[in-house]
C-alpha cells in the first residue's frame, strides 16, 4: 500500500476504504505474513449483528510486529521506553532485543504449562517487561489480563479468579527475570 504523504492522499485512501472496504483491507493485509491466507475478506450481517474479517485466515500478530522486521531492521529501535526519573536515560530497544525478550518470556510461559487459550495475569509496572509479556502471550495464543499495582489485594484476587488465570506473571528478582506465581 502506498504511503500517505498529503491530506489529499489521506482523503483518497479514506474514500477507497469506504467505497470498497474488501479490496482496501485485502491490499493492507497483503503486506502481513500469513500462515494461511484468508478465504474471504469480509463476512457481515448487520441484522444479527455479526461481522467477521479475514475468514479462514491464520496469522501470528507478533510475527508481523517483530519477526518480519528482523532481516532489515534488527538493529533499529522498535520501542523507546522513557523512565519516570528524567535523569535516567531512555532505553532504545531494538527489534532483535524485543524478539529475544518476547521469545524468552513465551518459552518461560510454555515451560510453566501455558498454552493457546489459557489466561495469564500480568502484574507489572509500566516497564519494558510489560510489553514483552503482552507480546509473549500473543505469540503463544494466550489471553493476557494486565492488572496494575494500584488495585487492592482483594481486587487483584477477584480479577485473577474471574479471568480464570492459569498463571500470574510478575517481576520478583534483582536480575530482571519474570517469575511466575502459580
Amino acid at each position: 500500500m502506498k504511503n500517505i504523504e498529503t491530506f489529499e492522499d489521506y482523503q483518497k485512501t479514506y474514500q477507497k476504504s469506504i467505497d470498497d472496504p474488501e479490496t482496501f483491507w485485502a491490499e493492507v493485509a497483503d503486506s502481513f505474513v500469513w500462515r494461511k491466507k484468508w478465504d474471504k475478506v469480509l463476512q457481515w450481517d448487520f441484522h444479527k449483528p455479526e461481522v467477521k474479517w479475514f475468514v479462514g485466515g491464520k496469522l501470528n500478530i507478533t510475527e508481523n510486529c517483530i519477526d518480519r522486521h528482523l532481516p532489515e531492521r534488527a538493529n533499529q529501535t522498535a520501542i523507546i521506553w522513557e523512565p519516570n526519573d528524567y535523569q535516567k536515560p531512555a532505553l532504545h530497544i531494538t527489534y532483535q532485543q524485543l524478539h529475544d525478550e518476547v521469545c524468552r518470556i513465551a518459552n518461560m510461559l510454555k515451560k510453566q504449562g501455558v498454552k493457546k487459550g489459557d489466561r495469564v495475569c500480568i502484574y507489572l509496572p509500566m516497564i519494558p517487561e510489560l510489553a514483552y509479556s503482552v507480546l509473549a502471550c500473543a505469540r503463544i495464543g494466550a489471553v493476557h489480563s494486565v492488572v496494575f499495582a494500584g488495585f487492592s489485594s482483594r481486587s487483584l484476587v477477584d480479577r485473577i479468579t474471574d479471568a480464570g488465570c492459569k498463571i500470574v506473571s510478575l517481576q520478583m528478582d534483582l536480575i530482571g527475570a519474570i517469575k511466575p506465581l502459580i
